[in-house]
């Protein structure tokens, strides 16, 4: 394939004023290159960084993004915001996994302003990842109507993360190796299925039955659930008076 019809991602770097905006700036004065297509925005702490941004530039068309913040332990801040930031960012790859997109496309880094070339590097070899993966959507063999209905979903889930991320994942210690630990942990893990993973899929499900009623067998086949998740959901919906269900075809519709 030519140059002129290579893919182009579009990548979106959401980056912390006092450190890795220094170091992408030192990049610039100093002449080390890095694809143009790269779009940064400047926020003054990583740990400003809500999930809303990152859904909706996936949901806008981004095919990828990073958050660039302070080295652990180097925040400006008495709240240590980046280690909320890398938190948050764990949860949100873990919801792109759910819904078929590659968490690959999520990055968080830590440059300070006095490291240029690291900017530089950790542009040039993310960049080279995304290229090999291919536009969202198209990379993961995902539909574009599929797609959007999932990133739509996580975009509901957004208000109900922010208030989890603050009382419930929120770290005891604020130290790198508890950061890491934490993370890689069976309980992070625990966590987020109990909190998210049910609710993200209750989310698609109330999405796909905005469009036209579906059998509990249509539901699974179309987000890749089993059967029996799906009529656990649907139990707990028709409680709550979310959905009814149509005996003769069958069917749930929306209430």
């Amino acid at each position: 394939m030519s140059e002129a019809f290579a893919f182009q991602p579009k990548m979106l770097g959401i980056i912390c004023n006092w450190c890795c905006y220094g170091g992408a700036d030192l990049c610039g004065v100093s002449r080390f290159p890095y694809p143009p297509y790269i779009r940064l925005v400047r926020v003054m702490c990583s740990g400003r960084v809500d999930p809303l941004h990152i859904f909706k530039a996936f949901a806008n068309g981004e095919d990828a993004v990073f958050v660039g913040g302070c080295h652990l332990g180097d925040c400006h801040y008495v709240t240590h915001g980046n280690f909320n930031a890398y938190i948050m960012v764990q949860v949100c790859r873990k919801i792109l996994g759910r819904i078929g997109v590659r968490p690959e496309r999520l990055r968080i880094e830590w440059v300070s302003a006095g490291e240029g070339i690291r900017f530089a590097n950790f542009m040039n070899a993310f960049a080279a990842e995304v290229e090999a993966m291919g536009p969202l959507g198209e990379g993961e063999g995902l539909d574009a109507e599929t797609l959007r209905l999932d990133l739509e979903a996580a975009l509901h889930l957004v208000p109900f993360m922010r208030l989890v991320l603050a009382q419930r994942m929120s770290l005891p210690a604020k130290t790198e190796e508890a950061c890491h630990a934490f993370v890689e942990s069976e309980t992070f893990d625990r966590l987020f299925e109990d909190l998210f993973g049910g609710r993200l899929d209750q989310s698609r499900i109330m999405l796909l039955l905005r469009e036209q009623p579906l059998s509990t067998g249509e539901i699974a086949e179309r987000l890749g659930l089993k059967p029996a998740d799906v009529s656990r959901h649907m139990n707990s919906s028709s409680r709550e008076g979310w959905v009814r269900y149509d005996a003769d075809r069958k069917q749930y519709a929306l209430a």
